[in-house]
C-alpha cells in the first residue's frame, strides 16, 4: 500500500510542478508534509538543501530522499518513476503539438502567460525555506536567528554583486556557517 501511495504522491508532484524542481518544492511541502506527514516541516527544509546540493534535478532528487525514507530502495525508486513519469508523458505530448503549431500565436500567448505563475511557484517555495531558515518552527521576530540571517544576507550579496559561482557561494557559507557555530 507504501509503495501505491508513494508512487501517487509523486505523480501529483510530478503532474503539477510547472517550471521545475524549485516549483516542485511547495508541492511537496504541502502533499507529503501537511497532508502525508512523512517529513515534518525542518526535514523538508534539509530535503530542499541536500536535494539541491546534490547532482541532477532537485524533484528527482526529493523524491528520491523522500522514497528512501519511506520504503528503503524500493521506495526511492517508485517515486522518483512517480516524479518523472508525468513530465515524460507531458513533454513527449507538448514536444508532438509544439512541432505541429509552434507558429500559431496562441501558443506563443500560452507559454508567455504560463512565465508569473512558474515565478509565483518558486518565490512560494523559497519564501517558506526561507522563513524556516531564518525563524525555525517558531517563525516569530523573537525567534530571528542572527547567523543565518547575516549569512543569508551575504550570500545573495555576493552572488547579486560577483561572478562567483553558487556552488563556491554554497560551500563558502556552509564552512563560514560551521566555524561560527563551532567557536561563537
Amino acid at each position: 500500500m507504501i509503495y501505491l501511495q508513494l508512487f501517487t504522491t509523486f505523480f501529483l508532484i510530478g503532474l503539477f510542478s510547472f517550471g521545475g524542481g524549485y516549483a516542485a518544492m511547495p508541492w511537496i511541502l504541502s502533499l507529503v508534509v501537511e497532508q502525508r506527514q512523512w517529513l515534518t516541516t525542518a526535514e523538508h527544509a534539509d530535503l530542499t538543501a541536500i536535494a539541491e546540493m546534490t547532482p541532477g534535478p532537485i524533484g528527482v532528487n526529493a523524491a528520491t530522499f523522500v522514497g528512501t525514507r519511506m520504503a528503503g530502495l524500493p521506495g526511492a525508486v517508485i517515486c522518483t518513476l512517480g516524479c518523472i513519469t508525468p513530465s515524460l508523458i507531458i513533454v513527449l505530448c507538448l514536444a508532438f503539438l509544439y512541432r505541429k503549431y509552434r507558429d500559431l500565436a496562441l501558443m506563443k500567448q500560452i507559454l508567455t502567460r504560463l512565465r508569473p505563475v512558474v515565478v509565483a511557484l518558486v518565490a512560494s517555495a523559497g519564501l517558506t525555506i526561507l522563513k524556516l531558515a531564518l525563524f525555525g518552527e517558531g517563525g516569530s521576530f523573537a525567534d530571528l536567528r542572527y547567523v543565518e540571517l547575516g549569512l543569508f544576507l551575504l550570500a545573495l550579496l555576493v552572488l547579486r554583486n560577483t561572478k562567483i559561482s553558487s556552488i563556491l557561494v554554497l560551500l563558502g557559507s556552509a564552512t563560514l556557517g560551521t566555524v561560527i557555530y563551532l567557536f561563537f
